[in-house]
Formats: C-alpha cells, structure tokens, sequence
C-alpha cells in the first residue's frame, strides 16, 4: 500500500456553515459529519473566494482568486491554461477521480439574458473564443443514449463520472445511468410530477423520484464502488466526491422530505431587526410586498417567514441524506483498511441566506450566510483534534493538499498552506479578500453588482463598483450584520483604514504567474 495520503474530498453545495450540528445546528442531526470533525479540526472562520459556485469551485481547484484564473462569474468556463492542484497530484504519481459535480463549465444551456454590447462585432470579446469542445458540461452533449466521455484528463481527473445540475432533474452520467434504471424517468421528475404536499415555498416540490435513484444516492454508490477498487493499491488516490445538494430546488427525496418539522425553525434575523437597511433590502422588501419579486431562478429573492421555515426544513432534510452517505463512505474507508492512510476534507462551494433578513439562495450581498461555509480537515497522521477560528480561505485548500502529499506548489498559487497551523504553528494571516461579479443586473441594481470584501479586525467591509452606498459591520459587536456603519461619523477612521487594507489586498492577489524566464 502507498505510504503517501489518500484524499478523500468531499464538497456539498450551496451549505452554510452553521448548518451541520457541529456547527451548533439546534435541530439539524449529521452524527457522520460531526464524528469527522471530532477526529479533526473544524475552521470556524473559513470563507470563500467567492460566493458564487463557478468561481469558488474553480478557485478551490487552483488555489487562485476568479480575478486571476478567469472564471470570475457564473457562466463563464475555467480556462484550459490554468493548472490545478489536481493537475499536480496526477503529475506526482496520484490515481485522480472526480465524482458528482464539477461545475467548472456551464450546464444550463442557457443564454444570459443582457447580451454583449459588441456581439456584432468582427471580434466581440477582448478574450479569444475557446477550442469549440470546451464545452464538456453542456446538456446537449449527454442528451443520446450512448454514454458519453468527457476529454480526459479533465482539469486533472484522469477520472470523471459527472453530475450537472440539481435537484431531482440532475444530467450528465447521472442521467445516463437513470435512464438505464427506468423506463421514462421524467415521469417522476420535477414539479410536474410531485406528489402531494403543503408547503407554499418557491422551488420547493416533492419528488416522486425514490431515494435510491436520487443524485444523492448516485454520487454515494460511485464513491464507495471507487473507494472499494482502491484496496490494496500502490498507488495513491484523490478522490474529489461532490454532491449536488443542498442547493435548490428544495426537493429531499423519500423520508428526507419530511424528517424536520418547519415550525422547529425560527428566523434569528428577520429583516425588521436591520436598523439600516441597506438599498438592495428596501428593493427586495418593496418587491415582496408588492407582488413583484422574481423567486423561480438560481438568484435570491425575500420570502415570508413560512416559506423561509420550510425551506430551512427542507435544506436540512438535503442534508442529512448527505450525511449519510458520508457514513456510508467512511465506513467503506474503513472496511477496506484505507483509514487509517487518508485525509478526509468536507467543505462547500458556498452558503445560502436561509432566512439572513428574509432571504433565500444567493445574491450580491457578500453575508456571512453565503461567504462562510464549513471547512472539516481529518488527518489519521495528524490527530490534532479541535476547532480553529483563524481566517482561512477556499484558495488555501489547493497548497494544504499539495503540501500534504509532499508536493511542491506551482508558482502563482496564491492561497497559503494549512499543515503548519495543524502541527501547531501560528496563523499570520490577518485579513481575507473576498470577490463577486455577477453575472446579472439583478436586487435593484443598474448594472451587474460588482463588489470587494474585506475581513479584517473583526470587521467586513464591502465596496460596490458604482455605488454611493458601501457596507461596514463590526462583527464581534453585531455578529448578524444588522447595524450598517458605512456611514457613521465615529467609524469613518477605522473604514479609511479597511478601505487601503483592501486596495494591499486587492493588489496583493493580483497575477504573478507565469515567472518570467528572461530580463527584458
């Protein structure tokens, strides 16, 4: 067997932190997941690149901010140039495998409404169009019934058995396989095909579809089929496990849907207790009321407290059916004598407001909801077991990894290696960049929001391209981000002195690869 670590890689998506019970959940029960962070180390302060899937799933990748390595919004495609931490792995001998979601490409199939301004141009874009096959995760090349490979190595993978987009209605090899299983699938699929229920929240349906033909259920029996062919091998495995749920539609198959009861949920921040509302709440508020808010795509929108308590239900259910096939992964670890030889990592792409002043999914405002996700690092050669509050970050996954299969990082990898810290070293980071651009004009804004975030000091500080409006919260006294001080006369000292801590960071992450080979 290989005395170098296995990985195994487990990433959820669209999970906020404060929803697993190690993470002081109240209601919610994930005995698999909370098992993996009393063996390890759970971060309390770990944030995303971007709180966005597409660009943080790529940053994990690279180690790279979305501002560098290209995929700065949704929709765009992670360019082939970039290397990634698992493009260095295969290149030190590892057995690399990708399944579930990769997200690294788009999967809709559709168009972005706001077209570019240059479209009829002889060239419309400054960036050169990519190779017409960079188009790997797009529904219309699975829709045969022959099964379809992907180019390989796939940003690494030597490996991959795809699953794009979510719920109950999942394509890729997913569908592929589904549709070995069942005559006409798409009879239990989706919201045409629910069953009956009493729930009023947008996008939340019950699936006809049985657990045991979920997404869910797909990524967990390929997980542990992989995990079963590693027994006994020379040659060490990285394993990159990525389910597509929580994230919406709030559809839990089977038992999942009603295992948490919505009136066990309460709304720690309703929006009535924001003392100063910033612009894009009033819109939201003035549009639920209304009559005109937009609640049936992948953007965020305000809901009423009912529907925030189911969708919190429901989320949970999502949840626990992930937990258990995390239970259902380690204990095949475990059967096959691979535990005692692999790192275990369980983290999400992002968070979701669930309730954070009414809201629901994701948007432009940077909380805590959807920037800080959970970060569990379980290392049998490392039996640090414990929580860490050290401001930490996706991009400084892609340098602990490598750093702990005995790699050597490339060079412009910018995020800053963990195994120190976890052998007991201090953390000398006193500040985290966080980017988004969307990719949509949408909560009242003109234009596509466009915003940098700062944590530093106990403080986030948010600027907004064009706006006259910013965000400051002190978050040791006002941990909910309720109390907007952007415009207090008693904090304009400590947001002059955030705003040029965020212009170092700004230029800090700029790109510095590749190094250059002559003088001039």
């Amino acid at each position: 067997m290989s005395q170098k670590p296995n990985f195994l890689f487990i990433i959820t998506d669209q999970q906020r932190a404060d929803f697993l019970g190690c993470y002081g959940h109240p209601v919610l029960k994930t005995p698999n997941i909370d098992a993996l962070a009393a063996r390890g180390v759970a971060f309390d302060e770990f944030h995303t690149a971007s709180p966005v899937c597409m660009p943080n799933r790529a940053s994990i990748m690279t180690g790279r901010y979305p501002s560098v390595h290209g995929l700065r919004k949704n929709g765009l495609h992670l360019p082939e140039h970039n290397v990634t931490f698992v493009d260095a792995l295969r290149a030190e001998g590892y057995h690399t495998t990708l399944i579930g979601k990769s997200h690294l490409q788009p999967f809709t199939g559709r168009d972005i409404p706001q077209s570019n301004p240059a479209a009829q141009a002889t060239i419309p874009d400054a960036w050169k169009p990519l190779e017409e096959d960079w188009q790997q995760e797009e529904p219309q090349r699975w829709e045969g019934e022959q099964d379809y490979h992907i180019t390989l190595p796939y940003y690494g993978f030597e490996h991959a058995d795809l699953v794009s987009r979510h719920g109950d209605q999942c394509g890729g090899h997913y569908d592929l396989w589904l549709r070995q299983q069942l005559d006409d699938p798409g009879r239990l699929q989706g919201p045409a095909n629910q069953l009956p229920h009493s729930y009023s929240c947008p996008q939340a349906y019950r699936t006809a579809l049985p657990e045991r033909l979920h997404p869910t259920r797909y990524v967990e029996q390929r997980a542990c089929e992989f995990i079963d062919t590693q027994k006994d091998q020379e040659q060490p495995f990285f394993a990159f496990v990525s389910f597509p749920d929580p994230h919406h539609p709030f559809c839990p198959p089977g038992a999942y849907w009603d295992l948490y009861d919505p009136d066990d949920f309460f709304l720690s921040r309703p929006v009535a207790s924001h003392k100063n509302p910033p612009p894009y709440l009033t819109h939201l508020q003035q549009a639920l009321a209304g009559g005109q808010r937009q609640a049936s795509t992948e953007k965020g929108f305000m809901a009423t407290d009912r529907e925030v308590r189911e969708a919190m239900a429901l989320t949970c259910g999502m949840i626990t059916m992930i937990d258990d096939a995390v239970g259902q992964m380690l204990a095949r670890l475990k059967a096959n004598g691979l535990d005692d030889n692999t790192v275990v990592i369980f983290t999400s792409d992002h968070g979701d407001y669930l309730g954070d002043y009414n809201l629901l999914l994701k948007g432009p405002a940077p909380m805590r909801g959807i920037t800080r996700v959970p970060m569990i690092w379980s290392d049998p050669a490392e039996p640090l077991a414990g929580r860490s509050n050290a401001l930490t970050s996706a991009i400084d996954l892609a340098p602990s990894i490598l750093e702990r299969a005995g790699i050597t990082p490339y060079h412009g990898i910018q995020g800053t290696s963990l195994l120190p810290m976890l052998q007991g070293a201090d953390w000398t980071r006193k500040e985290l960049l966080i980017e988004h651009e969307d990719n949509i004009a949408v909560w009242g804004f003109e234009h596509p929001a466009h915003s940098r975030t700062l944590l530093r000091e106990g403080y986030r500080l948010t600027l907004f391209q064009g706006q006259d409006f910013g965000e400051l919260y002190d978050l040791n006294q006002d941990p909910d981000e309720s109390n907007n001080l952007w415009g207090s006369p008693g904090h304009a000292g400590i947001r002059n002195r955030l705003t040029e801590r965020l212009v170092q960071s700004m230029l800090a992450a700029t790109e510095q690869s590749p190094w250059p080979k002559r003088i001039a």
